[in-house]
C-alpha cells in the first residue's frame, strides 16, 4: 500500500534482508565453479551461517576491535575461537548466534601455542560443525570464508560471506602489527580477503559448506610486508579442542584432589619478578629477573610470558602462584615460555641453600 507507515519489524526485516543481500553479494564477487550453481551455493550458506558465531568482549582502546568470529562445534554450545586481547575479560565477554540470541560465554581453556580457545555458553541441539567429518583442502580447491568481519553483523544479522580458492599451503611466517605469530604451523593461504577486523575465528568451509580451517589472525608477511589471507587447517587443532572439551590438561586450580606440599615453590624465591597484578587474569609477564637466582641460571628475562608450569597452563598470575603451589621446593620447575614470537622450554631449580632458607 502507498504510503503505509514504516513499523520497527518492517525496518528490522527490511535490513536483515539487506544484510542477507550483503552477503551474498560477497560470494558472487569471485567465479564459482562449474559444478557449484546458485540454488546449491545459497542452500550451503542457509547450512552454514548458524553454524558460525559473533564474540565480544574487550576491546575499544587504541583503535582495538572488541569482537571477533567462533564456530560452534558441539550442540552443548562450544566455541572454537583465536585466542586474542577480545577474550582478556570473562565479565565483558558474550556471543551472539546467528538468530540473535545473545549468552554470556565462559572460557574453557586455551593452547597458546595453536593461538587458538574454546568457548562455552548455555546451548542445547544447537547446529554444529562436526570436528570428525572436517576435510583437507588442496591448492585451487574452491572455499567459503564465514566470518563477521567489521562487526556488520550485531543480531539477527548473517555474517559475512566470501568465496575464493586455495592458493597455496604453506607454514606460517608472519607477523601482526610488530608483534610475531607463535604458530609457525601449515596454513591454507586463500584469494579471498580474510584478514579484516573481526574476521579472526570465522569457518573456512569448502564449496559444499564442509569445515576445512579456522581464519586467522590479521599477519603481515614477514618478508614481503603482504598482508596473509590464512585458515588454520582442522587437523592442527582438533585433537586439542578436543581435549578442551573433555577437560584434559585444566589449569591445575581447578584440581582440589591433588596434595599441596609443605615447602612449595613460589615465584619470589625462584627470582621472578612479576608485572602489578591489576586485573582478573593478568597475563603472567616476567618484569625483572634477580641477579643470581634460579631464574637468572635457567635464562629467564624480563618480558618473557609465562604460559605452561610443568605441563599445566599459566593463564594469570593467580594460575601461576597456584601451579607453582603444588611442586616441592627440591624438585625443579618446568616452564614454557613466550620470547617474542618464540616458545622455549626452561628449567628452574633452586639450590639446597636457596631450598632451605
Amino acid at each position: 500500500m502507498i504510503g503505509r507507515p514504516l513499523t520497527v519489524s518492517t525496518v528490522s526485516r527490511t535490513i536483515e534482508a539487506l544484510s542477507a543481500l550483503v552477503g551474498c553479494l560477497f560470494v558472487l564477487a569471485a567465479p564459482l565453479s562449474a559444478q557449484t550453481n546458485l540454488r546449491s551455493l545459497a542452500a550451503v550458506v542457509s547450512e552454514v551461517q548458524p553454524k558460525v558465531v559473533k564474540i565480544y568482549g574487550s576491546g575499544g582502546l587504541r583503535g582495538l576491535e572488541a569482537y571477533q568470529s567462533g564456530i560452534l562445534v558441539s550442540g552443548e554450545g562450544h566455541v572454537v575461537t583465536v585466542w586474542s586481547y577480545v577474550l582478556d575479560s570473562e565479565e565483558f565477554l558474550f556471543v551472539v548466534l546467528d538468530d540473535g540470541q545473545r549468552f554470556p560465554a565462559k572460557i574453557v581453556n586455551h593452547d597458546p601455542r595453536l593461538e587458538i580457545a574454546v568457548l562455552k555458553i548455555d546451548g542445547h541441539d544447537l547446529p554444529h560443525f562436526d570436528l570428525d567429518k572436517a576435510v583437507s583442502l588442496e591448492v585451487g580447491n574452491g572455499v567459503l570464508a564465514f566470518s563477521n568481519l567489521f562487526g556488520v553483523a550485531t543480531g539477527a544479522e548473517p555474517v559475512s560471506v566470501l568465496h575464493g580458492r586455495v592458493s597455496a599451503t604453506t607454514k606460517l611466517t608472519a607477523r601482526r602489527g610488530a608483534f610475531e605469530t607463535v604458530y609457525k604451523g601449515p596454513v591454507y593461504i586463500v584469494d579471498a580477503m580474510t584478514n579484516n577486523p573481526g574476521a579472526a575465528g570465522g569457518a573456512l568451509t569448502d564449496v559444499r559448506g564442509r569445515l576445512a580451517g579456522l581464519l586467522g589472525k590479521e599477519l603481515r608477511n614477514a618478508l614481503t610486508n603482504v598482508w596473509l589471507n590464512y585458515a588454520i587447517p582442522v587437523d592442527q587443532w582438533r585433537q586439542s579442542v578436543q581435549d578442551m572439551i573433555a577437560g584434559k590438561n585444566p589449569p591445575r586450580v581447578a584440581d582440589a584432589s591433588t596434595q599441596k606440599p609443605e615447602r612449595p615453590h613460589t615465584v619470589e624465591r625462584l627470582g621472578i619478578l612479576l608485572v602489578p597484578d591489576v586485573l582478573a587474569k593478568t597475563p603472567p609477564f616476567v618484569d625483572q629477573v634477580e641477579p643470581g637466582s634460579a631464574a637468572e641460571r635457567a635464562g629467564l628475562q624480563p618480558d618473557d610470558l609465562i604460559l605452561f608450569v610443568d605441563g599445566n597452563v599459566a593463564d594469570s598470575i593467580e594460575a601461576l602462584r597456584e601451579e607453582l603451589s603444588y611442586i616441592d621446593r627440591i624438585d625443579p620447575v618446568p616452564l614454557t615460555v613466550q620470547r617474542g614470537d618464540e616458545l622455549l622450554e626452561i628449567e628452574l631449580k633452586l639450590t639446597p641453600t636457596e631450598a632451605d632458607r
